[in-house]
């Protein structure tokens, strides 16, 4: 069948459903409530691991006014709607970093409660990797003792980090890339491993992230970020939602728990082998982990080897998202598409979040965090539970305890060396 037939067949049926994608190799997302089994009470519930207590704070203040999503205030954030202490630091390019999870040594990571965006997405072989979007707010240069702090640990270069650099119109950071990907990649900082014998250790002084930032933007010309609505009042109509599963792999759960006090989620991981759940904190000042917008957002993933992968995040009219914020899980969609700013300016902007008619729907006010699921991966209310049997197959509507889980596609012919002319 051609290709354009299939994909008008795609989008009628995410119309006729909604949001939830189909997934034909996984029972569908909702049931009746007849098929629905009945918890069992002896279930132990999640586990965690006590984090240590935060020694520092992110300085930045939430917007007590919608902003977005077109001509942000000069002191605002446009990928936070937060007001920043520092709005000069608006007009140095993002810095895009590829952070390592996998493996555990990894944990925690330097610098990602700076980050106002970080893109979780399956790395293969049971691990998942993250872009972080260093813009806006940015860490200190120096600790109070004076001594610099870096950022990492940073790992390898991946093809889709080029489709979200030109997104941002800024830089990438890395560590290495392969053969295959480093040619389709551009405006890039490779960051040598001065020791070879420890895999976490590149990593970038912030000092040199904002020499970069400010040399990309001299080069490209000053970040003009916009598509993104802010409201700090809870959208009505939203489901309930205290707990996300982020489930890429047996080896590598994410577990997401919202904080009603904070307003926040807080970020868990398994050990690396199905077991206990860590809470994640942030290495430079031992802060937990919170995000004000937790997104999932369903993509194209392209699976050419069992470690290289591809996302089809350009230009796309409208695929299926969930938002969840304050509690609660919003069925939305994402979009890449061109409208009239990229038609007037030739520039490209972020993926914007938008309702069933293609208005923008509010985030949060604060920091995002984006887990890519494949585009045909389904979601589902569930117990919360650290049987992993149970959690993805039971179904039970009204928990407010949601699991999406990762199926990867079927493998495609490995890309080119050549990049494709533009």
């Amino acid at each position: 069948m051609p290709r354009i037939l299939n994909f008008l067949m795609l989008l009628t049926l995410l119309a006729i459903m909604g949001c939830t994608p189909v997934n034909t190799a996984t029972p569908t997302p909702t049931m009746p409530a007849s098929a629905t089994p009945s918890p069992i009470p002896t279930t132990p519930t999640a586990t965690f691991t006590a984090s240590p207590s935060p020694t520092a704070t992110v300085t930045s203040t939430p917007a007590p006014f919608i902003s977005g999503p077109a001509n942000f205030p000069d002191n605002v954030n446009p990928l936070t709607g937060l007001i920043l202490e520092t709005p000069g630091n608006l007009a140095l390019a993002p810095g895009l970093l590829s952070i390592s999870n996998a493996p555990v040594s990894a944990r925690p990571q330097a610098g990602l409660s700076y980050a106002s965006q970080v893109y979780e997405f399956y790395l293969g072989e049971g691990a998942s990797r993250f872009l972080a979007v260093f813009y806006g707010l940015l860490p200190p240069l120096n600790t109070e003792s004076g001594q610099a702090l870096e950022l990492g640990p940073l790992r390898s270069g991946r093809l889709h980090y080029e489709t979200l650099r030109r997104f941002y119109n800024g830089y990438l950071v890395f560590a290495s890339a392969s053969d295959v990907v480093l040619p389709h990649l551009e405006q890039y900082q490779i960051i040598q491993n001065p020791n070879p014998d420890n895999i976490n250790g590149a990593r970038i002084p912030v000092s040199r992230l904002l020499e970069l930032g400010r040399d990309t933007a001299a080069e490209l010309g000053q970040p003009e970020i916009s598509g993104l609505l802010f409201d700090p009042a809870v959208p009505v109509n939203g489901k309930k939602a205290e707990r996300l599963w982020m489930l890429f792999h047996y080896y590598d759960q994410v577990y997401w728990k919202y904080d009603a006090e904070r307003q926040v989620y807080t970020r868990w991981q398994d050990d690396g082998e199905g077991g206990e759940l860590t809470q994640a904190v942030d290495s430079l000042n031992g802060r937990p982990l919170e995000y004000e917008n937790v997104i999932v957002m369903f993509a194209d993933y392209q699976r050419y080897t069992e470690t290289l992968f591809n996302i089809n995040l350009s230009y796309i009219t409208r695929y299926p998202a969930l938002l969840f914020r304050d509690g609660q899980m919003y069925e939305i969609y994402w979009s890449t598409r061109n409208e009239e700013y990229e038609k007037t300016t030739g520039k490209l902007r972020p993926p914007r979040f938008v309702d069933a008619r293609g208005n923008p729907f509010p985030l949060k006010p604060g920091q995002s965090w984006i887990e890519i699921a494949q585009l045909h991966n389904s979601y589902f209310e569930t117990e919360d539970t650290r049987d992993f049997f149970r959690l993805t197959n039971t179904r039970l509507p009204g928990s407010g305890v949601w699991a999406v889980y990762y199926i990867p596609p079927d493998y495609q012919p490995t890309p080119t060396l050549t990049p494709t002319p533009e």
